[in-house]
Formats: C-alpha cells, structure tokens, sequence
C-alpha cells in the first residue's frame, strides 16, 4: 500500500470512528441520510465501520472486568513488591486473556455474524442496494458555508477535501452515479478523490468544472468565475455539460483561466499556483502588485476594511507575503512606507499621503 493510500485509509478510518460514535445517540434525518450515503460510497466504508464497532466491544468488555481496575492493578503490584523486575503487560492483561478464553465461543459467532453483514453490504453494492436503509431521495444535498475571516476544511463523504476561503458557500450534492459541488460565494480548493463511475462537477457562476481527479481552485468574483489548477487536469466550459460544450477547454497544472458570466472562456494562461493557493495557509502573496489590489484582498479577511483616501497611492506597487488574520502586521508595513500615513478608527483603517 502506497503511502497516499495509507493516508485515505487513515481518513475513511477516523471517519468510521466518527460515525460510530454520533450513531451512540439517535441521528438527524439529514445526519442518517449523511451517514447512509458514507457508506455507500464505498465498500472499505463498511469494512472499517464494523472495525471499529468490533473494537469497541472488546474494550467495552475488557474494561468492565473488576480486575482491571486501578485499585485492582495497584494492589496487585503492591502485592509483588518482592519481586524487582517483573512484565507489566502480562500481570495486567491476564484477566482480559481468561475473558478471552472463556469467550472464546462466542466471540467466533461475532466475528461470523459481522463477516454475513459484510458480505451482505458487499453483495448488495453489486446491485446499488443499501442494506436496511431505506431513501426517499437518493441524492444526499448538504451546504457549507464561512463567516468573514474564517476558513473551513471539511472531508466529503468520498474523502474529497473541500477548503473554504473567507465569506464562501457551497452546495454539496452526492448520488450513486455521480458528484456536484455549487459555489455560490466566495472561494473554495477541491482535492478530488477520483472515481470514474461518479464524475464530479463545480458550477460556479457560468463556468462548469469537470474534474478529472486532482486538485484545484474555484473562485467567484464580480463578472466572472477564475479557475486554478494546483495538479492533474480538469474541463472547463459553459452550460449544463462542459465535456459537451462547443467552448470546452482543458486546463492542466499551474493554468488558469476566466470564464465570464454569461461568457466563454477565456484563454488559460501560466500562474504561480502556489500564490493562487496561499489562503490554505492563510496567507496572501504579492509582487509588484497595485496598493488598492493588496486591500481588496486584505479586506476580505479584515474586521476594518482599508480605504484608500489619496488615489496617487492606489497604484502603489507592493510586494511581500502577508498573514490574513494579522491586519495589525499589514499595517505596520504600510506605516513603514516612505510617505503613508495610516489612521486607524473604530470602523476603518484609512490610508492616505503624507
């Protein structure tokens, strides 16, 4: 097993233990929906859920044996003080291996129980039957959405990973056949998990983004919608079938292109993806870029927004690397520049000329 697939097995596990956990209390609708659709996404799902409730069983009982409790295991070490070196594990797990051996039976017929339950699991995704569950809509739709200032990263039920910038929403919608994603603010970075039998699909003003497993940036702004891609490919283009589209264009890693409302793709051009991409370390990166560009991007994540009052300084070429929740370092670099003058008020922080 390649260490990314070590990784995705890492995940589908910590989420297998999430999930057994929430089902300790009755679900919501939409958090059983939620949880069905897990499951369904893919067999290893199954396996590791009934992992981690076999687990919890063990230790569930080994715990509740009297033995194993610390009075008990302090007074039997007090009772072999005579002794100056002895194995610890072995004193302490005894009484877990008698519970073991006199079990012995009835933990066979567990395990065969749970081997039926995961053959039945995986007999029935041959056929697309979840096994006791019941759907009213198989389409699992779930929104996601970030306050001003705050980023999110949220792993979806295929263990793709979505980022959310700052003042950014999405629509999640998953079904057997396929996977959509609807940004309807703001900004958000997809790492795709690839399935050829489930496309997945960004709409996002009126570009539609057609992954072919990779990773990538969506962002809406104004008039138009700007598409990254960090690694692999992905499709671009207009309508409700980019494949399809009569303006289809291919972007591959380190391209970027802008798709106009109600307009066609522009032409890709060669970026600095890192840049693009520096707000998943909540950060933002500038070169010789225009004063009033670097504040409208700092006010995207500042609680002041910064105005610029002297238009001369507008065109201020600024370079550097800047922390998006630290205004306060911001500002101190503009008060640093030869001829700014900065003013901080309960509202806002006003740039003008010395």
């Amino acid at each position: 097993m390649s260490a990314s697939e070590e990784r995705v097995r890492d995940l589908i596990t910590q989420q297998a233990a999430d999930w057994f956990v929430a089902n300790r209390a009755p679900l919501s609708a939409q958090e059983r929906d939620a949880f069905s659709a897990w499951l369904r996404a893919s067999p290893i799902h199954v396996e590791e859920y009934l992992g981690v409730a076999v687990t919890a069983r063990d230790l569930k009982e080994a715990c509740e044996l009297p033995d194993n409790s610390i009075d008990a295991v302090v007074a039997r070490a007090r009772a072999e003080e005579s002794t100056l070196i002895q194995p610890f594990w072995p004193r302490v797990l005894a009484p877990v291996n008698d519970l073991l051996s006199f079990n012995w039976q009835r933990a066979v017929v567990s395990i065969a129980a749970l081997g039926v339950v995961v053959f039945g699991f995986l007999a029935l995704w041959h056929f697309n039957v979840s096994p006791g569950i019941t759907f009213s809509d198989p389409v699992v739709t779930q929104h996601f959405s970030t306050r001003h200032g705050e980023l999110q990263i949220l792993r979806l039920a295929d263990n793709s990973v979505l980022h959310l910038n700052t003042d950014s929403a999405v629509t999640v919608r998953y079904s057997n056949s396929e996977r959509s994603v609807t940004l309807t603010a703001g900004e958000a970075d997809f790492e795709v998990i690839h399935d050829p039998t489930r496309p997945f699909t960004v709409f996002a003003g009126s570009a539609e983004v057609v992954d072919v497993g990779t990773v990538f940036d969506v962002r809406l702004q104004p008039n138009s919608t700007v598409v990254t891609v960090i690694e692999g490919r992905v499709g671009i283009g207009l309508g409700t079938s980019a494949a399809q589209s009569s303006k289809y264009v291919e972007l591959s890693a380190g391209q970027q292109i802008s798709v106009a409302d109600q307009g066609a793709p522009g032409a890709p051009i060669s970026v600095d993806a890192e840049r693009t991409t520096a707000w998943l370390h909540r950060q933002i990166m500038f070169e010789r870029e225009p004063l009033e560009r670097v504040a409208r991007e700092i006010n995207r994540y500042s609680a002041k927004p910064i105005e610029i009052a002297t238009p001369a300084l507008k065109g201020l070429q600024i370079s550097g690397v800047f922390a998006t929740d630290d205004t306060e370092a911001f500002i101190a670099f503009l008060r640093s520049l030869k001829g700014v003058h900065v003013e901080v008020t309960a509202t806002s922080i006003r740039v003008s000329q010395d």
